[in-house]
């Protein structure tokens, strides 16, 4: 069959990158079939021919979908079909997302949906990174309007050298997992977990992923001038000028400056909402205008904050460009949960819950990383309508709170004790009280303390903070806001979250809505996010408490783990799990083995604890002569007792080893039930455990 198809080629990062277009999926606007080693992807773009009517914002969609054949895997559950998104493929359709979305035009109004597919799996060549090329790639040949191209690379650090591209091996090991996108002139996009890597290295690793991202955007650009296609005309949503003029008549931007300046976020809400009103009553004759009010004031109201803060240095609430909203910390609001901690910081109130359980109660991954099959770890992060005052009925977690909460478990992963230290799964959950900005770094802080409340001993506080942005008409006109509150947020252009301890960066994540950023910006926010993290924890979170609790709540389960030959397993778990079952009914805890041998036993009583783990001990012991055991008499005989002296283990007491006296019936001495101490003689002819009462010292 002749080839119709247009195929290209490069070297990345030692593998092979190859993007087929005009070969699969010709119906989209756009299609790149990328294959990276061999991993395959198909990205595809499609727009629809018309904006949707009544949205103020761009409706893209981005889709990372994981089937299973890829990793030869039939799905599980009834029906063997793939089900919702794993929370890795919805994080990565946020990390697609978030850098192209700014590339779009602010003006377009027509939905764009961007398909990732993952057909097979090289663990060599990461899916995901294959997929952010793709959507890349399938955009920039489309016929949809797009300021692009852009690119992204992934940088890890093993014994302090730089990884590009690093595989399913190498990530286990690294000591950062960065994903840095850029344009042609800066970077657009950064997601970091570190072990407390330096900020110095760190920007290093940044510029490392935007030198490659050059190489890998001037392939793109020999796709595109070969295979793209013209980009289509659209019909712009831009507010007309003169409604805008018509508002400034009505409110000067004088006044404009007084209705956003508040502290309080509710004051704040209820100026615009009586000038929106206000506004309503002017235009009631012009239908047109009256729909577009609300997008207007939105755009009213963001000239006017940018404007405050670029030129005047004069942020909403009052405060100084470096200043940080008033801080509060304290622990134990919960009673009875194993570790609680709320963190206040302005008008974001977060109270976080740690709960701990045995390692059996980890999360189970299913999904086309072999590597990862599990994790100990889990933070989860919740955001009812009712933290910014609105009524919303909850629909379960969705893209922002998976999002968010990944966020905050990321910085706390490089500073939790390993199994060995602390054989326990941990879940700490974020509940979002109130929210005015950055909710996410102040799960951060929350879940830190919360973990040391519940005597988790993590090596280092960990803090969270995020600098804000606002740019002028020059690369070199721009104003960082430190502690950014949610009107900034909306109204700025970035918001750069880190997380780390007081020797490095532990998290990192860089949503902007402008073209990118010049080193200088993102060097800048860096020190100013570390120099506001370090005053967190020094002022507020220390205060609070300093370090972990010596022991975990008293509510809490206690756990031991005890390391057994694996050939032993059936001997403690005995026939149809009675022995281990006795056991548990005895000391009331729960055991859970490892095929490797590894044995937690928890429960809410040490002793029991201890008694238990003593009884597999035993079990599981190769029975030398001398060894002292107690017993209790399960049996008698003429020629003896039988001593059960752990689940499933018993041993024969000759009657000539009961007494140092003579006696003619066992009788005489034992009763069943009868608990007794014993010394092992070694076993007999018929290969019972023999012992003796009478020569126990």
């Amino acid at each position: 069959m002749e080839k119709n198809y247009k195929s290209f080629s490069m070297e990345l990062a030692g593998r092979t990158l190859t993007v087929d277009v005009g070969r699969v999926a010709k119906q989209a606007n756009g299609a790149a079939f990328m294959h990276y080693g061999d991993t395959t992807v198909l990205s595809t773009a499609t727009a629809s021919e018309k904006p949707r009517e009544g949205i103020d914002f761009f409706p893209l969609s981005v889709e990372y979908e994981e089937k299973l054949y890829a990793v030869g895997k039939i799905p599980g559950g009834f029906n063997k079909r793939e089900g919702k998104p794993t929370e890795n493929a919805i994080l990565t359709s946020r990390v697609i997302d978030r850098p192209m979305r700014p590339l779009f035009p602010k003006d377009y109004r027509n939905d764009v949906t961007l398909n990732n597919m993952v057909m097979s799996v090289d663990p060599d060549c990461s899916p995901e990174l294959t997929a952010m090329l793709g959507s890349a790639i399938a955009v920039a040949v489309s016929d949809i309007p797009f300021d692009g191209p852009c690119a992204t690379t992934q940088v890890g650090l093993i014994d302090g050298e730089f990884i590009i591209n690093p595989n399913d091996t190498q990530n286990a090991v690294s000591d950062l997992k960065l994903t840095v996108a850029s344009t042609r002139e800066k970077v657009i996009m950064i997601e970091a977990g570190a072990n407390e890597i330096p900020e110095e290295k760190m920007i290093e690793a940044i510029y490392k992923a935007h030198e490659v991202n050059q190489q890998v955007i001037a392939f793109i650009d020999t796709i595109v001038a070969e295979c793209g296609k013209e980009k289509h005309t659209y019909e712009s949503c831009a507010i007309p000028q003169e409604l805008f003029d018509a508002i400034k008549e009505i409110v000067p931007p004088d006044e404009m400056e007084v209705i956003m300046f508040a502290e309080d976020k509710q004051v704040r809400e209820e100026r615009i909402s009586a000038l929106k009103d206000r506004l309503a009553e002017s235009f009631a004759e012009n239908e047109e205008w009256l729909g577009l009010i609300g997008d207007a004031v939105y755009q009213y109201e963001k000239k006017t904050v940018r404007k405050m803060i670029l030129k005047d240095h004069k942020r909403p609430d009052g405060r100084e460009i470096t200043q940080i909203r008033p801080l509060a910390a304290e622990i134990d609001i919960i009673p009875r949960v194993h570790g609680s901690a709320m963190f206040t910081r302005g008008q974001t109130q977060i109270c976080n819950v740690c709960t701990l359980a045995p390692l059996s109660e980890a999360q189970r991954l299913d999904g086309l990383n072999e590597t990862e099959t599990s994790k100990r770890y889990m933070h989860h992060y919740n955001f009812p309508s009712y933290s910014v005052g609105e009524t919303k009925v909850s629909r379960g977690p969705g893209r922002r709170e998976i999002g968010h909460g990944a966020l905050a478990e990321r910085a706390l992963l490089p500073v939790l004790p390993s199994e060995e230290e602390f054989p326990y799964a941990i879940r700490t959950v974020s509940e979002t009280f109130e929210s005015n900005g950055s909710t996410s770094m102040a799960s951060t802080c929350s879940s830190c303390m919360s973990l040391m409340a519940a005597g988790v001993p993590i090596r280092k506080m960990v803090a969270g903070i995020s600098c804000g942005l606002v740019t002028g008409e020059t690369d070199d006109d721009y104003v960082l806001l430190t502690d950014i509150q949610g009107l900034e947020d909306f109204f700025g252009d970035m918001d750069f979250k880190v997380t780390g301890t007081d020797e490095g960066i532990t998290a990192i994540q860089m949503d902007i809505k402008i073209h990118g950023l010049t080193r200088e910006i993102v060097e800048g926010a860096i020190a100013r996010c570390r120099e506001a993290r370090m005053f967190i924890m020094d002022t507020c979170m220390k205060p609070a408490i300093s370090e972990p609790r010596p022991d975990v709540a008293p509510l809490a389960p206690k756990i031991k783990q005890i390391m057994i030959d694996p050939a032993k397993i059936g001997d403690v778990v005995g026939q149809k799990g009675k022995t281990i079952n006795a056991i548990i009914e005895e000391t009331d805890v729960r055991i859970d083995i490892t095929d490797e041998g590894a044995v937690s036993v928890s429960g809410i009583d040490r002793d029991k604890i201890d008694k238990a783990i003593k009884l597999i001990e035993i079990i599981v012991t190769d029975f030398e002569e001398g060894q002292i055991f107690e017993g209790t008499v399960v049996s008698i005989k003429e020629f003896g007792a039988f001593l059960e002296f752990a689940p499933g283990k018993e041993g024969m007491v000759h009657i000539s080893k009961i007494s140092k006296q003579r006696i003619n019936r066992v009788e005489d001495v034992l009763t069943l039930g009868d608990k007794v101490k014993v010394v092992c003689l070694g076993k007999d002819k018929m290969g019972r455990i023999s012992f003796s009462m009478k020569d126990v010292h």
